[in-house]
């Protein structure tokens, strides 16, 4: 993939994380994706990241990636962002991260996502 294919994945991936659009993100993995987490140490597969991600769009609403800072490289991209958000208790929240993405015949084959303990601890509090 060139560059500007590479960039237009980064940008429809991440807008469809803000949209809550689960198909599109999944459709934007390869088939034996793999997203490791920093914070826990831990490798999810594909199926395992998109549950997540909806269990994440069902706590969050107004979702959206600010100062989005994209280097591409070679086979994929880095990312720096900040991900804003309401949670269902009203609070705001905003948890900075960075990600090593790989990208194998245009899609995304690894993501390596670098995120602050405390912050993720606050996106995946739930209020019934």
């Amino acid at each position: 993939m060139d560059e500007a294919a590479i960039r237009a994945l980064a940008q429809g991936f991440f807008d469809a994380i803000e949209r809550g659009d689960i198909e599109t993100v999944r459709d934007s993995y390869t088939d034996d994706a793999v997203i490791w987490h920093n914070f826990d140490d831990a490798e999810q597969s594909k199926a395992d990241n998109l549950e997540t991600l909806k269990g994440m769009v069902g706590r969050l609403s107004d979702r959206h990636y600010d100062n989005r800072r994209l280097e591409v490289f070679d086979g994929g991209f880095v990312q720096q962002h900040v991900l804003r958000g309401t949670r269902k208790d009203g609070a705001r929240l905003a948890m900075p991260g960075a990600l090593i993405v790989q990208v194998r015949d245009g899609k995304i084959s690894r993501i390596d996502e670098y995120l602050d303990s405390a912050h993720v601890a606050e996106f995946r509090k739930t209020f019934d």
